[in-house]
């Protein structure tokens, strides 16, 4: 996997996005004692209008962003959006109003709505051999996984030196660091296509996805993917805490279980990748995610009275993290394969905004029927919902899914890649409208 670093160009936008990570995690940690002194017990609204202005952003900005990212510099338009996020964290520690963090919360997500899938799509142009790109995708799960685990870990030891200001100052510095690793390297530009009008460009990643049955099925799979992820995001202090009697520590530890088999399903699936196809890996995988949450929900509803099952908590929440990164890190392989070099930017926004208006609708479910309905209903309709997500995923996904598709469409280009079977065999390109639809 870490063969992969001996690209220079790969290895300074992989220093950027870990370094970048890290920086957030320590804003996560600010951002809820900046609440916190300015709300009081209020933060946890606070917090939580942050987090619902942050999805919205993404939904919102990542497909306008998308569409318009190719007609401009690709490298000085990542270091201005990184140049943007550090300006805002900059500005947070001075701020004593609570619309002051709303609005700035906006502008920083918007940044990051606009980076990451840009950030996304340059990957596949850097390291175009397939066999290398599943494993930077495997390194970015990993990145992400171990992030979530040691930036609070960080932020606390920091925490015992200086004030909680300080750690946007840690925020920024690698929001600048970001920024110089990306203009320490030549990033590939796109191929320019022609440039057509705003609604067309800001549709077009949008219509693109719609339009392809294996990422109709990916669309599917996110929502599969989010209800099974709310349910550890959200509950997990609930379950643990509210309902078992454990501790703070029990929690942390629930939660790094979940991490802990996120890696070792990133670790694993490259030599996967190699010997099985995407659609089977990733169907198995939001099934077992289904099949895991709904033995749990059996389990908890008929345990006996004060029964903790805490190991059973520990196994399922491992488990979750197997499936939850199986299905999530091949995705950018299904977005590589379904839009030319040129596209690439429009379609990994599209990616970026659906995948979070599927955690749009889950979180706020988890939440909400945790609260109302109880955890045994919420497990309930959480598993429904992934193995609904899977099952819808296994219709709309063809099983005869070829590599690239030729397709025709009124208002696209005819210059497509030729069609490569599932083991890589060249075929004849041939019209397939009823597996690819024609566009709006």
């Amino acid at each position: 996997m870490l063969s992969v670093l001996a690209d220079r160009t790969y290895r300074h936008l992989f220093a950027a996005q870990v370094i970048a990570l890290v920086g957030t995690g320590l804003m996560t940690v600010a951002l809820g004692l900046l609440a916190f002194r300015i709300a009081g017990e209020n933060a946890g609204a606070v917090l939580g209008t942050a987090l619902a202005i942050k999805m919205i952003a993404y939904v919102m900005v990542a497909p306008v962003v998308g569409g318009l990212a190719g007609r401009l510099p690709r490298r000085a338009f990542l270091v201005s959006m990184d140049v943007t996020r550090a300006a805002v964290a900059v500005a947070l520690p001075f701020i004593d109003r609570v619309w002051q963090v709303y609005l700035l919360i906006f502008v920083l997500q918007s940044a990051s709505a606009a980076f990451t899938p840009t950030f996304q799509a340059t990957i596949p142009d850097v390291l175009p051999d397939e066999h290398a790109y599943t494993r930077a995708l495997s390194l970015s799960r990993l990145a992400y996984d171990l992030e979530s685990l040691l930036s609070p870990t960080l932020a606390a030891a920091l925490l015992t030196l200086v004030t909680f200001n300080w750690l946007f100052l840690g925020t920024v510095i690698g929001f600048f660091c970001s920024a110089a690793l990306v203009v320490s390297v030549s990033i590939p530009q796109p191929p320019a296509r022609q440039a057509r009008g705003f609604y067309d460009d800001t549709t077009r990643g949008m219509r693109i996805y719609l339009g392809t049955p294996r990422l109709r099925g990916l669309l599917a799979l996110n929502l599969s993917v989010a209800a099974a992820g709310s349910m550890v995001f959200v509950n997990t202090v609930v379950l643990v805490k509210g309902m078992m009697a454990g501790g703070d520590g029990d929690v942390a530890l629930a939660l790094a279980c979940f991490g802990g088999g996120s890696m070792i399903a990133a670790l694993l699936l490259p030599r996967l990748l190699d010997r099985l196809p995407d659609r089977r890996i990733m169907l198995v995988s939001a099934a077992m995610l289904a099949g895991v949450l709904i033995v749990f929900t059996v389990a908890f509803w008929s345990r006996p009275a004060n029964e903790p099952l805490k190991y059973a908590v520990l196994a399922t929440w491992t488990l979750l993290g197997v499936g939850y990164s199986a299905v999530l890190t091949p995705s950018g392989r299904l977005l590589r394969r379904s839009a030319s070099a040129a596209d690439r930017p429009a379609v990994f926004a599209a990616q970026f905004a659906l995948s979070h208006v599927c955690w749009l609708i889950t979180y706020p479910l988890a939440g909400w029927l945790g609260a109302t309905a109880g955890l045994t209903t919420t497990l309930f309709a959480l598993a429904s919902l992934t193995l609904a997500g899977a099952a819808l995923a296994s219709t709309v996904w063809p099983a005869a899914d070829l590599d690239v598709v030729a397709h025709v469409h009124p208002d696209l280009s005819t210059e497509h890649p030729h069609i490569r079977d599932d083991n890589g065999a060249h075929a004849h390109p041939v019209v397939i409208n009823d597996l690819h639809p024609r566009w709006p």
